[in-house]
């Protein structure tokens, strides 16, 4: 059953010890997980058609627990590969080295990040303060406000900058997304706090939380392994950020809410959204492809996603993750892309 706690867990987890393996003693656990976490998922996509039927979601109860289980696997392998890649077990600047940190920032920049974009939609504070602690290791923590509070509101408008235009390069999205999603979000925290009395830097605002946050992660990573750990902190995370602005990139690109007459925008609908219904990735990446119904339900547990139907909504050619490594080299991404959001900006 492709919603299966069991399912989840064994997509998500299997890379896990090869992982760990890897940092203590190099060889081949390293290339097993980083073959796993690339050329076997999109091998297994490209070759098991993709679902049209889901049996039943698990138990919210089951999401939660794998959830918190990949927050603390997150926070163990982080500072593991701060320790052993600035020297202490397989070091970064060696072949078997480059594989880890290719393999852990792609868990991260698509597990990890999956998981802590589900937890900030939790209506319970501590599911959402573990999400927003994800973040914030990876030093984008502003993500946690920016995201529901500027992202699921203004989608496909120019007031959000996480939405990539027509033919707009990532690497000019991904200069814009940044600053602005920070600025952006900062901006909406000012504005609750001053619905209460408080002022910008109150010490409620959450970006104090963010920016303080990211020193004390920092902090561990010198103390774990000195300068050179906080250097390799730096690069898992802006590895892992670099995912995440790929994967907005991908999903919003070229879709446009229509403007009506007295200025306002149309509502958010299914076809403001890029989705896939490849297997595996969406197990691996916990539904994250299935993003139509996410931005219709913000609040739905990750296993009670629904694919939309052909027709009903965009659909990427391939699947999200070998979207995401096209979208890197604009002029291939054009060719793939161009046809399918003219489309659907048409219709």
């Amino acid at each position: 059953m492709p919603r299966s706690f069991l399912a989840f867990t064994l997509a998500t987890l299997f890379p896990l010890p090869f992982l760990v393996a890897g940092a203590l003693f190099g060889g081949w656990a390293v290339w097993i997980a980083l073959f796993y976490i690339t050329l076997f998922v999109a091998g297994v996509d490209e070759f098991i058609p993709a679902l049209t039927r889901d049996g039943e979601p698990a138990e919210d109860d089951e999401a939660d627990l794998l959830s918190l289980v990949l927050v603390g696997a997150h926070f163990f392998l982080l500072f593991l590969m701060v320790w052993a890649l600035s020297g202490h077990g397989t070091r970064l600047f060696s072949l078997s080295g480059l594989a880890l940190f290719a393999a852990t920032g792609l868990f991260m920049g698509q597990v990890s990040n999956s998981n802590a974009h589900e937890l900030i939609h939790r209506g319970a504070r501590g599911l959402r303060r573990a999400g927003k602690w994800v973040y914030i290791s990876l030093l984008f923590g502003h993500h946690a406000s920016a995201h529901p509070l500027v992202h699921h509101t203004h989608v496909g408008t120019p007031n959000d900058p996480n939405t990539s235009r027509m033919g707009e390069s990532f690497y000019s999205f991904a200069r814009r997304a940044w600053l602005g999603s920070f600025k952006a979000g900062l901006k909406a925290e000012e504005a609750r706090l001053a619905q209460i009395g408080a002022g910008r830097w109150d010490r409620r605002n959450p970006y104090l939380l963010y920016i303080g946050g990211a020193v004390l992660m920092l902090l561990v990573s010198l103390i774990i392994a000195g300068w050179r750990g906080v250097m390799v902190h730096l690069l898992l995370a802006a590895f892992a950020q670099t995912q995440l602005m790929l994967s907005d990139y991908v999903q919003h690109y070229g879709l446009e809410r229509a403007r009506r007459e007295d200025g306002s925008f149309e509502p958010v609908s299914a076809v403001h959204s890029w989705n896939a219904p490849h297997w595996l990735s969406s197990l691996w990446m916990l539904n994250a492809p299935r993003h139509s119904d996410h931005h219709a339900y913000p609040a739905k547990h990750y296993t009670a996603l629904e694919i939309p139907a052909r027709g009903e909504a965009p659909m990427l050619p391939y699947a999200l993750p070998v979207m995401a490594c096209i979208a890197l080299w604009p002029k291939p991404w054009r060719r793939v892309m161009t046809p399918h959001a003219e489309a659907w900006r048409s219709a």
